[in-house]
């Protein structure tokens, strides 16, 4: 099939959602992909986060393959063992209690609002059901994840929104100080990355739980691009000195397989009773035996994380180029702020064969494997260099 007879079909029969580019991958590699006129590109996007462990790597391909042909899917009314297997570990992992299995991101922040609320309605009764969020944050796009996320871009065409939300500016604490008695948790991006790849202030984060703390809020953390070794350490949180009482986490996790969820602390661990909350594909054995090898192999990485990304961003910033304002990130988790616009530039990378992406009004987004080696940023670094130096 002809990459017009692919477009024409998109076309056709596929809601026009997305602003895609003009390239039909057909295969991935490491940390390449390849197009149906078969030329290589360097993968610097791993599907908005999600292929931490780059594309069709063997030890995920042969766990994928080998559930796949015993054990897909049961549902949740019975018990599997790699659903039990990957709760460990995440709970090993997070330091936290226990955890929901769901399928995305925005269900995974879905469900710790409702823990909060849930939360709160137990302790407090009714009255007390406001979550706090950061302005520039994104959590999701359900009616209700779209409430919570500080963009008004996002907002526009789907109001009235969900109720019970307040969004602030990140880093500054006299704006949470000052909100009322209705406030039962803050929800944080420890680096908001769809705002524009921007890490918090860590003394703001640690004022922030002692807030918290001292108002009996919930201190939840979206980890869902930020998390699972992106950053450097298992969750982001965990470079911030403190503990929260709930995070989300999907993308990364299962290596491309559909998998997120929650995981909850001491004081939430028991909000939830049978038939409080659900989600039919939660959990799956396929995903779940996925993410299992997904961690396994992002333990012999983790470590490295933080040499690779100051290696990209010294690069970069080596480049000095009127064009790029600074780097910024965490790990790799990289936001490059440029002068102009930022998709002019990601589409001039994708021409020359480098997958990136956009983050807010101002910054191209590096989100590379987490496996990528050396020779690959060099190479990367090039490209950049043509097009941004």
């Amino acid at each position: 099939m002809k990459f017009t007879e692919t477009k024409t079909l998109y076309d056709s029969h596929v809601l026009p959602t997305y602003a895609r580019y003009d390239v039909c991958f057909v295969k991935g590699e490491g940390s390449y992909l390849y197009d149906d006129a078969g030329k290589k590109y360097l993968d610097f996007s791993s599907g908005i986060g999600v292929n931490s462990i780059g594309h069709a790597h063997p030890e995920w391909v042969a766990a994928v393959a080998a559930q796949a042909g015993t054990l897909v899917h049961t549902s949740n009314l019975y018990y599997t063992k790699p659903g039990g297997l990957l709760a460990q570990k995440l709970c090993e992992l997070s330091g936290l209690n226990a955890v929901f299995f769901a399928n995305s991101g925005a269900e995974a922040n879905e469900g710790i609002i409702k823990a909060a609320r849930k939360y709160s309605a137990d302790k407090y009764e009714a009255g007390r059901h406001t979550i706090a969020t950061l302005n520039r944050s994104f959590h999701g796009r359900t009616h209700t994840t779209l409430a919570a996320t500080g963009q008004e871009s996002f907002h526009k065409h789907f109001l009235p929104l969900t109720p019970g939300f307040v969004h602030v500016d990140a880093n500054d604490l006299g704006a949470l100080e000052a909100l009322g008695g209705d406030v039962c948790a803050v929800l944080l991006e420890a680096v908001q990355g769809e705002g524009g790849v921007i890490p918090l202030e860590k003394e703001y984060v640690q004022a922030v739980a002692k807030l918290c703390a001292e108002r009996d809020w919930l201190l939840l953390f979206d980890e869902v691009q930020c998390g699972v070794a992106r950053c450097g350490t298992w969750f982001a949180f965990q470079q911030y000195g403190v503990i929260p009482d709930g995070l989300s986490f999907a993308k990364g996790v299962a290596g491309g397989f559909p998998l997120g969820g929650f995981i909850l602390g001491e004081k939430t661990k028991g909000v939830f009773a049978p038939g409080l909350h659900g989600a039919t594909f939660g959990g799956t054995p396929l995903g779940c035996a996925a993410a299992l090898t997904t961690l396994d192999i992002l333990s012999n990485v983790i470590n490295d994380v933080p040499r690779k990304g100051k290696l990209l961003r010294d690069g970069i910033e080596a480049f000095g180029s009127a064009k790029i304002h600074g780097t910024r990130g965490l790990g790799l988790m990289i936001g490059i702020s440029v002068e102009g616009e930022p998709k002019a530039y990601v589409k001039a990378l994708l021409e020359r064969g480098l997958v990136c992406l956009t983050a807010g009004s101002d910054a191209v987004r590096l989100l590379p494997p987490l496996t990528i080696t050396e020779a690959e940023i060099a190479e990367g670094l090039i490209i950049l260099r043509d097009v941004l130096g």
